[in-house]
């Protein structure tokens, strides 16, 4: 439950919500859901219809960071992605 504090304190991206997704079908309908009447932005951000920014990320993400040989590939791939996909990060 979130509560919204009026005008003196609007909703920004200052909080927000992390969902950890082990599939690509798990990513999509959250990232479908929240952006059905919301918007998309980079990196797995993305806004629900009522202004709450929400992060949509693959649970391998944390993984393939933690390799030193790899992180600077799936950077790369995921900076470019609005939504995130987990075989393009994987084959990064």
């Amino acid at each position: 439950m979130l509560l919204n504090g009026g005008p003196q304190f609007p909703q920004s991206e200052n909080i927000s919500m992390v969902v950890e997704c082990e599939t690509q079908d798990e990513i999509d309908y959250y990232w479908n859901n929240f952006t059905a009447k919301g918007q998309e932005s980079q990196c797995g951000w993305c806004k629900d219809e009522f202004g709450v920014s929400w992060q949509i990320i693959p649970a391998i993400l944390g993984e393939l960071m933690s390799d030193p040989a790899r992180a600077p590939r799936v950077s790369e791939a995921f900076l470019k992605m609005k939504k995130f996909d987990i075989e393009a990060l994987i084959n990064a």
